[in-house]
């Protein structure tokens, strides 16, 4: 299990830019002239939806393509950014795959570090202490509690986020797939299987 932290700012889980972000916020909901509930719409599409599904593609990608795999697994950020996937908290990206042997997940125990451009915001859960803190202690509880049951012998590794790196899970292609297309295996990808609280939507399963 990976446990490094570098360097972590205490502050980035709210820095000054957010409590200014979030008085003007306050000051506009009072005002009538936000709308809580369309904010949280907006907000929840971007984690859920938007972001992730950047991330989505760039699987999809590497698990049509060897050459770009590899350049992924070797070098993320020039591969990310080269599918137009770049920008703040994306900086220092590293890929990690996931195989029968050996399944890989991410925390940030010290904060809420993650890589925007590829999964949009962060979830709230990513962000909670009983996650931070679980996923070190016990990551097969976790995934359990995530609904995923991985094999007694399958290793679980966990990998610690922090300002200077942030990881992205490369989930295994499911099977029966042979001849997807990008798209179609894009639609396969949540944003829990790259985060490794998840797997990969099977064929025939809703996402």
């Amino acid at each position: 299990m990976t446990t490094g932290h570098g360097d972590h700012d205490e502050r980035t889980e709210l820095s000054e830019t957010q409590l200014r972000v979030r008085a003007l916020e306050t000051i506009l909901t009072e005002k009538g002239y936000v709308d809580p509930a369309a904010l949280d719409l907006l907000i929840e599409t971007y984690e859920k939806r938007i972001g992730p599904r950047n991330g989505a593609r760039v699987v999809a990608r590497a698990w049509t393509d060897p050459e770009y795999r590899a350049w992924l697994l070797r070098d993320a950020n020039a591969a990310i950014a080269a599918v137009g996937y770049a920008g703040r908290q994306g900086e220092h990206i590293v890929v990690i795959e996931n195989t029968p042997r050996r399944h890989n997940m991410v925390v940030c125990t010290l904060c809420s570090c993650y890589p925007w451009p590829v999964l949009g915001l962060p979830p709230v859960w990513y962000k909670s202490a009983p996650y931070r803190s679980r996923a070190v202690s016990d990551p097969r509880g976790v995934l359990r509690d995530f609904g995923v049951e991985l094999p007694a012998a399958t290793e679980i590794r966990v990998w610690d986020s922090t300002s200077e790196v942030r990881y992205l899970v490369l989930p295994m292609r499911p099977e029966g797939t042979g001849g997807w297309s990008e798209e179609q295996l894009a639609a396969l990808v949540t944003r829990d299987s790259m985060i490794g609280t998840g797997l990969a939507v099977r064929p025939g399963e809703v996402p």
